[in-house]
């Protein structure tokens, strides 16, 4: 297993940790654990208030010292999990956190692949993406397939990260600085946890990579029922569209693509509207409706579709290409600087003024 290397600038090991929500895993967890490689320094099992008590089954059964239980007194779900494990990392200084289920379904061989890029600084946020490679998705439920292409094309409208695909899959990995800033009190705490990251992550301008991965189902039984997220999913996909739209587009910035967006809506409503209301007349009446009517109707809708494609490639064309940790690392020392040397300031400056 490659191991991660030291950078240079820290003059010490990259700290690596590893977060996993534990619920119903009793039968995998000890596998997961066992198979995690020493590039990592921490593993957070976090017990969410798991039926199995898994979190006390590792702490009675797993010999591994680089293993941290943590115990959730009320369900919280998998996001809520996750970020119990993320505000764990970095107080204990971790650099970068990797998030891996405990039901056997990620290998943990993957570790060093999602965070090379963290560790380069090409990228703030890695993911899994299983459909990479076309020729090993078979394994993968037909229904599974063509329910993970509509949340992509969902996720992609409402994160703005249009190059990303797979968005509810679990295996990722964040640089600490990043998680740091983020909002995690905000956070879905149930299984829109992967989206509403994405939504979130695009409001800081953080980079995000996503890495190949195959599909892995094997005796585990999943928690995730579709009738039940699928109008949580469908609501929330729709609030973070219109939010990070206007967050990006009319609150921080008013640039081009926000007068496409408005004159594009504006037309087409208008074209729909005139064009509806002109057949509804047309059909009660029981009379054609008038070629020069339907052109006043068609034309609008026509504009309008152009500004919104318009709209969209800017919107694609503005994804954030740069990783965000860096710049934060620069700030943070920026401040340690000015913090250690207020002290000084402040002498020199009661010591002059004393000698005048």
């Amino acid at each position: 297993m490659t191991a991660i290397p030291k950078p240079v600038e820290k003059g010490g090991d990259f700290a690596v940790a590893v977060v996993i929500p534990c619920y119903r895993v009793k039968r995998h967890i000890l596998s997961v654990i066992d198979r995690i490689g020493p590039e990592v320094r921490t593993i957070y099992v976090v017990d969410d208030k798991c039926p199995e008590q898994s979190g006390q089954f590792v702490l009675d059964t797993c010999k591994d010292p680089r293993v941290r239980v943590l115990f959730h007194l009320v369900n919280q779900g998998v996001g809520g999990a996750v970020v119990t494990g993320y505000e764990a990392a970095i107080a204990d200084g971790a650099d970068a956190i990797v998030k891996v289920d405990g039901d056997g379904q990620m290998d943990p061989a993957l570790i060093p692949q999602f965070v090379a890029p963290i560790f380069d600084g090409s990228a703030d946020y890695t993911k899994g993406n299983r459909f990479f490679d076309l020729t090993n998705i078979s394994s993968m439920p037909p229904i599974r397939i063509f329910g993970n292409a509509v949340l992509s094309f969902m996720s992609k409208l409402s994160s703005g990260y249009w190059d990303v695909f797979d968005p509810t899959n679990g295996y990722t990995a964040i640089h600490a600085r990043v998680a740091g800033v983020l909002p995690l009190s905000k956070i879905s705490r149930r299984y829109f946890f992967e989206s509403d990251m994405l939504f979130r992550l695009n409001t800081v301008r953080a980079r995000v990579v996503d890495v190949p991965m195959d599909a892995v189902y094997g005796d585990e039984e999943s928690n995730l029922k579709i009738k039940k997220i699928l109008r949580e999913f469908l609501t929330n996909h729709l609030r973070n569209t219109v939010k990070r739209v206007f967050y990006n587009y009319f609150l921080r910035n008013f640039t081009i693509a926000s007068i496409e967006l408005l004159l594009g809506a504006l037309l087409m409503i208008f074209g729909i509207a005139f064009g509806g209301l002109a057949w509804i007349r047309s059909a009660a009446a029981g009379v054609e409706t008038a070629p020069g009517t339907v052109m006043l109707a068609t034309l609008p809708i026509i504009i309008g579709l152009q500004f919104l494609l318009a709209f969209v490639s800017y919107d694609i064309s503005s994804m954030p290409t740069r990783a965000l940790h860096p710049m934060l690392a620069i700030r943070n020392r920026v401040r340690l600087h000015i913090a250690n040397r207020a002290p000084e300031t402040n002498l020199e400056t009661s010591s002059h003024t004393a000698g005048t």
